[in-house]
């Protein structure tokens, strides 16, 4: 589709169709579980069925006034352009001297990774890029990882009890990690994520099954809509490899005609399979979407294998590997008591028996600086 009047009127129609395909399927609600402490029959039929499941209402106004400011401050103290060696107020940036990926920036309402060998090459189609307006920004940030070390709200939020008994219910009380991220949508500015399959290894494994390269959650601090947010494949995750080039061949556009969009409001967290087809288009919207991304594995999807060179280097993930990354989630746990002390804590079985030692204090994100080298991509 171009930019012409044309164009135009056929992506809102797209879109707008998609908003409303989004809104008429039976996976969205609030986080519930069954008496034995199991997910929710529908919502894990539901899961299992789409891919992806929205649990409204998760985050309370507080929480998200908090992540709020922690997303502006980070913002602010951000590099003030790619490779700067300060920020906004000329001091020393956040990231500086890490040696994990941290920011990405990309041109006004490009695509950056579509069509390159980036993160693996599993981004085969370049994404439509429409021209920005005049006088805006050279560049801007789309991409935070490693997002944990920048903000205590953040970490708060990863250990969020009803979540992470989530995680437990799907993937198993001895769940690993995988990563964390923010991804920023700015309207008028904010970057396209080309379609794309998560994970680079399995595919073609004898035990490969729906669920083998695990999820992600997606908190939304401002929600997100069809012209701003994540479009999916609804049932893709269950199909295992998917030509993403044929899929665009046939459809004669990068508009998918099967997919559509995470439709949520403020404080809604998606569960997201990793392996349906996904991505997002340019923001032309005047919305802006903040995602608090951050995801986790089954254990024996990750223990034994060698993996990485896409967040960090190549490495086979063995026990204590899996465990020293892992402990940042009983520190979250620890982080989200000290600031919501009326919430019933989880329990990571995992490390039950040390919990005790992981206690954040004001100096936790200058600890955890550089964490993610030891995140567990598959």
């Amino acid at each position: 589709m171009s930019d012409s009047g044309e164009g135009r009127e056929m992506m809102d129609k797209y879109f707008d169709d998609g908003h409303t395909r989004a809104k008429a399927l039976k996976n969205r609600g609030p986080i519930r579980f069954e008496r034995d402490g199991t997910l929710s029959r529908d919502i894990s039929d539901a899961y299992s069925e789409y891919g992806f499941y929205i649990f409204e209402s998760v985050l309370a106004r507080d929480e998200l006034a908090d992540i709020k400011a922690d997303v502006e401050h980070i913002l602010n103290r951000a590099p003030v352009q790619k490779n700067a060696e300060s920020d906004l107020s000329g001091n020393t940036p956040l990231g500086f001297g890490c040696e994990a990926p941290t920011f990405f920036w990309a041109p006004p309402l490009s695509d950056p990774f579509g069509a390159t060998d980036a993160a693996g090459g599993r981004h085969p189609v370049k994404m439509p890029e429409p021209k920005a307006e005049k006088g805006v920004t050279d560049e801007a940030i789309f991409l935070i990882l490693g997002s944990l070390q920048f903000s205590n709200a953040c970490l708060r939020t990863y250990g969020h009890p009803q979540l992470l008994r989530v995680a437990e219910a799907i993937n198993g009380s001895d769940f690993t990690p995988f990563n964390e991220a923010l991804f920023i949508k700015k309207p008028g500015i904010g970057a396209s994520v080309a379609w794309h399959q998560d994970g680079l290894t399995h595919w073609d494994s004898e035990d490969f099954d729906e669920g083998t390269h695990g999820f992600n959650f997606m908190a939304q601090l401002y929600g997100s809509t069809a012209r701003n947010g994540v479009w999916v494949v609804p049932g893709t995750h269950r199909l295992g490899k998917m030509d993403i080039k044929e899929m665009v061949n046939l459809a004669g556009t990068e508009y998918l005609p099967d997919a559509v969009p995470m439709v949520c409001g403020p404080g809604d967290v998606v569960i997201s399979n990793r392996q349906l087809v996904h991505g997002s288009f340019a923001n032309t919207s005047k919305d802006e979407r903040v995602t608090v991304n951050f995801g986790f594995h089954r254990r024996r999807s990750v223990l034994g294998v060698k993996a990485g060179g896409v967040h960090n280097a190549e490495a086979v993930y063995d026990e204590a590997r899996i465990l020293k990354r892992a402990q940042v989630i009983p520190l979250a746990i620890n982080a989200r008591k000290q600031r919501f002390p009326h919430e019933e804590s989880f329990c990571y079985q995992p490390l039950a028996s040390c919990s005790g030692d992981h206690r954040w204090d004001e100096s936790t994100l200058k600890k955890l600086k550089d964490y993610n080298l030891l995140d567990l991509s598959i």
